[in-house]
């Protein structure tokens, strides 16, 4: 039976101490993640977390750096997710943008907030993307490339 991980992008999105984050609803309790989302088909990795960012923020999303590439299985599932998380910047809200049905709001929140708040984390990746953000440079955007 053949089988492939979900590829996913995110982003970390940082001003001063706080990051952006969203509050979703993916299996009916709230949780806090990046904005993130599938890579869908024909989309590059950078176009799909421009995509996400803009689709679950409402800000538009400039890539500067691939923060990591994790790999996550699903515990109790046969799901494994590669998750590529990039690093960069965001415009201010565009003026009536509507979220993802799926999103609750945004926040701008401190690790600490995210790590110890009120709503737990969607997975693990959350918080060591924002760690590795935190403490290691960036890789070039160069590193990735997509071929037609």
């Amino acid at each position: 039976m053949p089988w492939s991980p979900f590829v996913t992008v995110a982003a970390v999105i940082r001003q001063d101490d706080r990051y952006l984050v969203v509050e979703e609803q993916p299996d009916g309790a709230a949780v806090i993640n990046q904005p993130a989302g599938h890579l869908e088909f024909g989309e590059t990795l950078l176009q799909a977390v421009e995509r996400e960012v803009l689709e679950e923020t409402g800000r538009r999303f400039t890539p500067t750096g691939l923060v990591g590439i994790y790999q996550w299985s699903l515990p109790g599932t046969d799901r494994t997710y590669l998750r590529f998380c990039f690093c960069g910047d965001v415009s201010d809200p565009i003026p009536d943008r509507r979220l993802d049905p799926d999103i609750l709001a945004t926040h701008w929140m401190t690790h600490d907030q995210i790590a110890g708040g009120e709503l737990p984390v969607r997975s693990p990746l959350v918080l060591r993307c924002l760690s590795d953000a935190s403490h290691s440079p960036a890789i070039g955007l160069e590193v990735l490339n997509a071929l037609s």
